[in-house]
């Protein structure tokens, strides 16, 4: 005696949509393959749970199993999982689980049935290298790239009589199946890649795969402040689908270094040697900047590594147009070797300022006594 569908999800007659869909995620994890393995008993609860599940949880297939029986929907199409492929309960099984569970749950996925894929997406993507300058102020390029597009010679089939055939590895579906203990995985075919098909006899002109390639070439604008790792797209100018339908073309921006000037976003950073006399009366120096010279001011006593900052002397943004700052670091330089004379004006220097050799010693004798105390 079969078992009723409401029994087999232990629900009652009068089990509204929600309660039905309860009861399947309960018992579908509980007798799910994956948790069951090798164990053929839980294998075929796992199936009928599914097959009451996609009767109840359909309005119409219920209404005619409360009238008829399973009798009523096989007469009205309704197949049995006994009836049917492996292959083909698995396709069923992965549709009630994506409803369920969401998409790829327990190995099971629309990805186990055939998708015709594109053999090519439409957006195509090159790169072009820009000198330093180019992209701060902008300019215009050539850009020459190689796009795809049908073949009018097969007609984009990759055949040579423009007909192709259904893959025999897959019978057409573009998935293979094979079994694990009381598991069925699928993956993509390896011998049509996924499309389910093949063909005889290859085009000599696409080479079999459906499509060439074509010269094309492009002016593209620049803007001013464009930076590196940004991407320009030109519309309509990608590759070509079988339906005439055309993808965009990416450019991808690389920029070079300047040896002089570092950019950040908006903002460019020059490091300005300082020779340390400078630093030390404080002096007037004329900097390079992007548009022109600028003077920078160094007060008297002016740090190692110390900035400066000109606003609105950076990169004009791409998109707002406001300009970043210039920050100028100084780099103090001190003399490598000195002469005698050179080195008595030091010490006469030094001297004036009341620092002697002797008095900075002295100054540090109580932080050695302290040093010593710690280890006593």
């Amino acid at each position: 005696m079969e078992l009723d569908y409401y029994e087999i999800l232990e629900i009652s007659r009068d089990a509204d949509s929600g309660a039905i869909k309860k009861a399947y995620r309960k018992l579908a994890m509980k007798y799910h393959p994956d948790r069951n393995q090798g164990d053929k008993e839980a294998e075929e609860k796992f199936k009928l749970v599914n097959e009451a599940y996609q009767v109840l949880s359909d309005p119409q297939k219920r209404s005619i199993y409360d009238r008829y029986g399973k009798d009523g929907l096989e007469r009205q199409g309704f197949r049995h999982y006994s009836d049917q492929s492996y292959e083909d309960i698995m396709d069923d099984l992965g549709s009630i689980f994506e409803s369920v569970f969401g998409s790829g749950f327990g190995g099971f996925s629309s990805q186990s049935r055939r998708q015709k894929s594109k053999k090519y997406p439409l957006d195509l993507e090159t790169t072009i290298v820009l000198e330093f300058n180019e992209a701060i102020f902008g300019c215009s390029k050539e850009i020459n790239y190689k796009y795809k597009a049908p073949c009018d010679a097969c007609d984009a089939t990759g055949s040579k009589d423009k007909k192709t055939h259904p893959c025999p590895d897959c019978g057409g579906k573009g998935q293979v199946f094979f079994r694990q203990g009381f598991m069925t995985f699928s993956q993509t075919c390896s011998r049509c890649h996924g499309s389910g098909e093949t063909i005889v006899n290859k085009c000599q002109t696409c080479k079999g795969q459906g499509y060439v390639q074509k010269d094309a070439s492009i002016k593209v604008d620049i803007p001013e402040g464009i930076d590196n790792g940004n991407r320009i797209r030109a519309a309509g100018k990608g590759n070509v689908d079988q339906y005439g339908q055309r993808g965009d073309l990416y450019v991808l921006i690389k920029v070079k270094e300047d040896d002089h000037f570092v950019r950040h976003n908006d903002d460019i950073y020059l490091e300005v040697p300082v020779f340390f006399t400078q630093a030390v009366l404080g002096s007037t120096l004329t900097i390079p900047t992007l548009r022109g010279e600028k003077e920078l001011k160094l007060p008297v006593g002016a740090k190692d590594k110390q900035q400066f900052l000109f606003e609105g002397e950076g990169v004009q943004n791409v998109h707002t147009r406001r300009k970043g700052n210039l920050i100028v670091q100084i780099s103090l330089r001190y003399p490598k070797k000195l002469d005698e004379k050179q080195r008595a004006l030091l010490e006469e220097l030094q001297e004036s300022f009341g620092y002697e050799n002797s008095s900075s010693q002295s100054s540090l004798e109580g932080v050695f006594d302290k040093i010593k105390n710690w280890f006593s």
